[in-house]
């Protein structure tokens, strides 16, 4: 069994996410802890929190996962920005606390010139500043499509960054199914071969959640545009045969798909149909 869900606005709160997410009939869900193109996020109400916490207990949620902003990048080449996204990672992790044991995923960031190299010593050094061995939130880094200066856009970039942060039992990966694809990773027709390859180079131990998303772009193509469910370049069966691996049982799917509500709920259906059948 995976659990299943999509990304939700905190705009009427936390306690009405998880609230949101049980009408939808998922059981995890993701959101951004900031506005996602912007450095504002929204001030966390302990109650609201507490009551989310008690909700997504009650209701049996797999980890929730939330989302750092888009504009945070450790690794640009201009130190305001750098230090802004520091900032921000920073103070994301602190709000993490009050919601202990879920997770907390970003895109590593970009070197914007500076050379692959130099993008993941800036993002490790800037991780070994904030993470604790006693943090209760694991950090994904997520994979990413290679478009432009992007790090993250294989498996072994990513291993790079784990290998020099020093907490590794707080540190993971996320895995964007459209992502893996537009990178290069054939996940349609050698998802053995691709999830093979992920646990050689980072260790499945490692793979704390999944965005599930289908993608408008060919294979290779590194251009990072979501499409919905079956309507991709993935396809339907393939997706299937993704939500049914033996080996991502157990984790979160988070929908990424330009959808609405409606269009949300029936993925999820389709999805809890599929393990249904088995």
């Amino acid at each position: 069994m995976i659990y299943i869900g999509c990304h939700l606005s905190v705009t009427a709160g936390y306690k009405a996410m998880g609230e949101r997410m049980s009408r939808f009939g998922g059981n995890t869900f993701a959101w951004f802890t900031r506005n996602p193109r912007g450095g504002k996020s929204k001030p966390l109400i302990p109650e609201d929190v507490e009551a989310l916490c008690s909700h997504v207990k009650k209701e049996g949620f797999g980890p929730l996962v939330a989302h750092g902003s888009y504009t945070m990048n450790l690794c640009s080449a201009k130190e305001e920005t750098r230090l802004n996204g520091f900032e921000m990672l920073q103070k994301d992790l602190q709000r993490m606390k009050m919601i202990p044991g879920n997770l907390y995923n970003f895109h590593p960031g970009a070197h914007t010139g500076q050379g692959t190299e130099a993008g993941i010593r800036l993002i490790s050094e800037a991780l070994n500043q904030v993470m604790k061995p006693d943090m209760p939130t694991m950090v994904l880094l997520e994979t990413m499509a290679g478009k432009g200066s992007e790090i993250g856009g294989s498996f072994e970039e990513l291993r790079e960054i784990i290998d020099r942060v020093e907490c590794k039992d707080r540190i993971g990966v996320c895995l964007d199914t459209c992502h893996v694809w537009d990178g290069g990773y054939d996940i349609v027709h050698r998802p053995d071969e691709v999830l093979q390859h992920f646990d050689d180079v980072i260790g499945l131990s490692r793979l704390k959640a999944v965005h599930f998303n289908d993608s408008k772009n060919d294979l290779g193509s590194h251009k990072d545009r979501h499409e919905k469910l079956g309507q991709g370049s993935l396809g339907m069966e393939a997706m299937k045969r993704i939500a049914l691996h033996p080996v991502l049982q157990g984790l979160p799917f988070i929908l990424e798909t330009p959808n609405e509500d409606e269009g949300y709920m029936e993925e999820i259906r389709i999805i809890k149909e599929w393990q249904e059948e088995g």
